[in-house]
């Protein structure tokens, strides 16, 4: 987890990978729309592998939390 940090002076204190540019919401929201890992590192060669399991991992973990899903449906 070493790899993903919040700087509250980079993309406004959201979670990013190696204090660089790129939120992990940015990374999921690829993953999530299907994207392959291969094609992701291409998109952004400063990243690598464990780049994308962090991101996966960071997820995970906030996602284990107790979270209230909140129907916004009338």
């Amino acid at each position: 987890m070493d790899r993903i940090s919040i700087n509250p002076d980079i993309c406004n204190g959201k979670p990013i990978v190696r204090g660089l540019r790129i939120t992990v919401k940015t990374v999921m929201e690829y993953l999530a729309a299907g994207e392959s890992q291969e094609n992701i590192l291409k998109a952004y060669p400063f990243l690598d592998s464990k780049d994308i399991l962090a991101c996966i991992q960071f997820a995970s973990r906030f996602l284990d939390k107790d979270v209230k899903i909140i129907s916004l449906q009338a």
